[in-house]
């Protein structure tokens, strides 16, 4: 039996962010992971995702090119060299992390699956560990929806399309949210023909409808087809590949294609864990029940990242490291919901977001009022070329507090950020409406929209 100071099981964002400042500090720590160090952001989300992105535009630029008065000829997408360097990009930041965890004082990485068998006691393969402290840092994976006929087609997930070497005839994608509409509009870019299935009546329903429409009529402008309204309700193989049908009584009954991609949310790691050894409490999708410092009903377990429920992106992941790394090494009292919900959609244009919509904050109750422009009304997306989407900010004109605000268009995910320190500084609206921007940015726009606000 092996005793640590800390056990950190699962090596995602969080974990070894964990794992690192707790050797550093002197706790003897193992860090345990089954598969492979990086967790889904380097191995089979962010890194890779984006990187096959910035192939894509790259493709649509040059497809695109006679716009800008540029003539690049006829265009050939070589997919195999796509996917050697989304590889390459993924296997340097997986190595580089290995290569900090084995080579850190205090810090051992452990290969196999960890399950625990009573509360405080680990075992991985014949190796039994203790620890005072464990971590659950273990994730999620693609979902696999009660759809009929699934068993009997093959599919692709968000993690198992990255596995394509050569363009799809024909992607069909069971699923209109963040997940799909990527990989929808990267696979149009580099030359498939792609069909968006959504059983809501509309793309990201969380979204505000204006929003959703714009990256709709975006995606389609590109050729994606999109079909709303549709449940799908069985799959069946067919001459071209899989026939997907979705109960609707039009043209869009049945959607044919070479490959299908089901993206339909996630489910959490948590399963294998042997979590009731430990008196671990999960809910009834599976998730690890935490409080908002993050801690179990275990005592001495915590859990970080997408298993607890609590945020599905690597922002957040890293975010509960410092909540925990703060709670027991720093003094500090820092909370899950001391942050604001702030994400991005990396289509073109890319989506950038935070707190409510305006649909939530009215729903809320408040005096709201809302900032709005049409990026055919921004300098630079002119310039650019690219003026699909709008930007929008929304405020309590009461307490003169920003509630939230959206930037659909070019430069979109990181534009949102100067609302983003604004909301954390908490500053009142008007102060954010006298800063002086940078001219041409899509920035610059924000506090105009303070200064229109209706």
């Amino acid at each position: 039996m092996a005793e640590y100071d800390a056990i950190v099981i699962g090596a995602g964002q969080a974990g070894p962010s964990l794992a690192l400042r707790l050797a550093a500090t002197g706790w003897r720590t193992a860090i345990i992971e089954r598969a492979r160090v990086g967790g889904t952001c380097v191995n089979v989300g962010c890194t890779p995702t984006k990187t096959l992105i910035a192939s894509a535009r790259v493709a649509w630029q040059a497809r695109e090119a006679a716009r800008w008065g540029v003539n690049v000829g006829e265009l050939a997408v070589d997919m195999k060299n796509v996917k050697r360097r989304m590889d390459e990009v993924v296997l340097a930041f997986r190595r580089g992390l290995e290569h900090s965890l084995s080579e850190t004082e205090n810090c051992t990485l452990i290969r196999g699956q960890a399950r625990f068998t009573a509360p405080g006691t680990v075992s991985v393969g014949d190796q039994t560990l203790t620890a005072r402290q464990i971590f659950l840092n273990v994730g999620a994976r693609p979902a696999r929806p009660p759809i009929e006929g699934l068993d009997g087609v093959a599919f692709l997930t968000s993690s198992t399309v990255l596995g394509l070497d050569e363009v799809p005839d024909h992607l069909v994608i069971i699923g209109g949210s963040y997940v799909g509409l990527e990989f929808a509009q990267a696979h149009r870019r580099l030359g498939a023909q792609v069909t968006v299935v959504e059983a809501d009546a509309r793309l990201l329903s969380r979204e505000d409808p204006e929003v959703c429409e714009a990256i709709r009529g975006a995606l389609q402008a590109e050729g994606v087809r999109v079909v709303t309204d549709a449940m799908c309700v069985a799959v069946e193989p067919c001459a071209a590949g899989v026939r997907v049908r979705t109960g609707r009584s039009d043209d869009a009954s049945a959607v044919e294609g070479s490959h299908l991609l089901v993206a339909a949310g996630r489910t959490p790691n948590t399963g294998d864990l042997g979590l009731e050894a430990a008196g671990v409490e999960t809910d009834k999708r599976g998730y690890v029940s935490v409080d908002e410092r993050l801690r179990t009903s275990a005592e001495g377990v915590w859990a970080l990242g997408e298993c607890n429920g609590r945020g599905a992106f690597t922002h957040t992941a890293y975010n509960d490291f410092e909540i925990v790394a703060g709670a027991l090494l720093d003094g500090e009292d820092r909370k899950v919901t001391d942050r604001l919900p702030a994400y991005a959609l990396y289509t073109d244009p890319p989506l950038g977001r935070v707190g409510l919509t305006e649909t939530e904050a009215r729903a809320s109750g408040r005096n709201v009022k809302v900032g709005a422009r049409p990026m055919t009304r921004v300098a630079r997306a002119l310039e650019k070329g690219e003026t699909e989407g709008l930007m929008k900010i929304v405020v309590d004109a009461d307490s003169q507090e920003i509630l939230g605000a959206a930037i659909l268009g070019p430069g979109g995910d990181e534009a949102i950020h100067a609302v983003i320190d604004a909301m954390y500084a908490k500053m009142p609206y008007p102060a954010l409406r006298r800063a002086v921007h940078v001219h041409p940015t899509v920035a610059e726009l924000i506090p105009t929209l303070l200064g229109e606000l209706k």
